[in-house]
């Protein structure tokens, strides 16, 4: 017959394991008040090019929200973009802003929106990370390391291997 203590420790211990194991799963996520970004990336730089983009998942669990500005060390500037169809040519423009509906979950992804870094001070190296901010206008600002991904990586590619 199991003493309480042995019957006890067995919940506990598979409690801890499960912790340890979702904080791996979430090793490269962020929270900022009620909003969880989920595996800031990029694209590896296709030669010289002097711009990039970092992409991300931001989930909401709380009020609307607004995604207002991001900022990097790793480029002159950073600006909110998007992707528009205008006379069946693909064409990037800034936004003022991302809207991160309550209950909802907004993709920054390469053909939609994501965040367009213009002026990089070096080429961005497959697996290597570099400093983005994301403000928000009622969650405020959270600092998130971008990881840099093979040139080829797809949405799905990116957030499977973390």
């Amino acid at each position: 017959m199991l003493s309480f203590r042995s019957r006890l420790a067995a919940p506990l211990l598979a409690a801890a394991v499960a912790v340890t194991l979702s904080a791996g799963a979430l090793a490269h996520g962020y929270t900022v008040g009620k909003l969880a970004i989920g595996h800031p990336w990029a694209k590896a730089s296709a030669g010289m090019a002097a711009n990039g983009a970092a992409f991300l998942k931001i989930t909401n669990s709380g009020e609307a929200d607004r995604l207002i500005a991001a900022k990097t060390t790793a480029a002159d500037r950073a600006e909110l973009h998007t992707h528009t169809m205008d006379g069946g040519v693909m064409k990037m423009r800034q936004v003022e802003a991302i809207e991160i509906p309550a209950g909802g979950t907004v993709a920054l992804e390469p053909g939609g929106l994501h965040v367009m870094l213009f002026g990089l001070k070096a080429p961005l190296k497959e697996n290597d990370k570099f400093p983005l901010t994301l403000t928000f206008e009622k969650s405020g600002s959270v600092d998130v390391e971008v990881k840099v991904e093979p040139l080829t990586t797809t949405p799905a590619e990116a957030h499977k291997a973390h």
